[in-house]
């Protein structure tokens, strides 16, 4: 196996998004992966158990989520925690941040995203996938701005196809995916 062309994953996602993200994450190697971020909105006053929920669906995996400062590790599988926009700091930690919710939604995809391109550059793989709003479309567009790799989940395959037809309409060099293509890119990237 040659070196990852990816020192990161991030992976956004609004309504619709958690059967795809419970697929990629089962298929994807146990060893030799790069860390993964997870950027789903939920309901801020509900308590979640979307972390528990994830790892137990995806079997052995760990999935947790980031304190402040944490840093960010190999082979990690970190989920933004509920209410806080989640970012990167140059020291290869985690910050959380409580300002304003953009696009309605805290933790914002955008934010994450353009934090995550800012630090690891063309190293970043950024997807985002079903949604019903328009949050990561402007965050793709700092992925790719900043030499990334961005994918769009199809809309045809979305249960909710307004958060990729929105980051379509901005970022006209992303790549547009099924949710298995999607994970032979990944595969591709991690394993080349």
């Amino acid at each position: 196996m040659g070196k990852s062309l990816v020192d990161i994953i991030v992976i956004g996602g609004s309504a619709g998004s958690i059967d795809v993200i419970i697929s990629i994450l089962k298929a994807l190697p146990k060893k030799n992966q790069p860390p993964i971020v997870l950027v789903i909105h939920r309901m801020k006053n509900m308590v979640s158990h979307l972390d528990e929920l994830l790892s137990r669906e995806t079997g052995e995996r760990k999935i947790i989520e980031p304190d402040d400062k944490e840093p960010i590790k190999t082979g990690m599988i970190y989920l933004a925690p509920q209410n806080y926009h989640l970012l990167v700091e140059k020291d290869h930690t985690f910050s959380l941040d409580y300002s304003a919710p953009l696009h309605f939604s805290r933790p914002s995809i955008d934010i994450s995203f353009e934090s995550i391109a800012l630090l690891f550059k063309q190293k970043t793989v950024a997807i985002l996938l079903s949604g019903a709003n328009s949050d990561g479309a402007v965050g793709l567009g700092k992925v790719i701005g900043n030499g990334g790799i961005a994918i769009i989940q199809a809309p045809e395959t979305a249960n909710y196809p307004a958060m990729p037809k929105a980051a379509i309409s901005l970022n006209s060099s992303a790549l547009i995916q099924t949710p298995e293509q999607i994970l032979n890119c990944i595969l591709h990237h991690i394993n080349n």
